[in-house]
């Protein structure tokens, strides 16, 4: 794994790695992670976290908790999704999770993710999950958070699947909204949940 982190590290100074789950799900909501590890953490992840398996990224989620100097977790709504589309709804709950940091950073990294109007440089390649340690500790934060929402919301709905789909638009979560209709935490400017609208919200509806 890449480390352009180190060049800050050996100054004495701190970045942060910021990654996102849940922008394809149709229900739920996106999950933005920030992580900052102390300077010259040795690396302990090797790959992107969806090439984990779940109990492999909890055991990492504890790891990285133990290790960082700070994690904050922010989150774009299906509402916010709905009203600035899916790219300006995760964008802005970056900047939400940069904010929430206690104290300032020198630079930040995402996974192609740019971010503009800072004061600070940030660096923003593709593949950044899978190459830059940082952001791979926020991808699994990202992801277990995620994950961890979306099995609630299958007690709370058992007959929608969420803890096994997590929302992804798989041929049983779509006919179980063909079936039992949208539910408020379903995206409605996605597609299949669009279509299905005439169903009616199960809770939650808005005149």
């Amino acid at each position: 794994m890449e480390l352009p982190e180190r060049e800050y590290w050996e100054r004495g100074e701190v970045v942060a790695g910021l990654d996102e789950a849940g922008r394809g799900p149709l229900a739920g909501p996106v999950v933005v992670a920030c992580v900052v590890f102390p300077p010259n953490t040795k690396p302990f992840l090797e790959r992107d976290s969806k090439k984990y398996s779940p109990a492999q990224r909890a055991f990492l989620f504890k790891k990285i908790l133990r290790k960082a100097l700070a994690v904050t977790v922010t989150f774009a709504t299906p509402r916010e999704i709905e009203e600035l589309n899916i790219y300006r709804a995760t964008r802005e709950a970056y900047y939400r999770a940069l904010k929430m940091l206690p104290f300032g950073v020198s630079a930040v990294f995402t996974d192609y993710m740019p971010l503009k109007g800072l004061d600070i440089p940030v660096f923003s390649p593709p593949k950044a999950d899978e190459n830059i340690f940082s952001v791979a500790a926020a991808s699994v934060v990202a992801k277990v958070v995620r994950d961890r929402i979306m099995e609630l919301y299958g007690r709370r709905f058992p007959q929608y699947g969420f803890e096994s789909h997590k929302g992804y638009p798989t041929k049983g979560h779509i006919e179980a909204l063909k079936t039992f209709g949208v539910l408020d935490i379903h995206r409605r400017n996605y597609k299949p949940v669009r279509e299905n609208l005439k169903s009616g919200f199960l809770f939650g509806d808005r005149k």
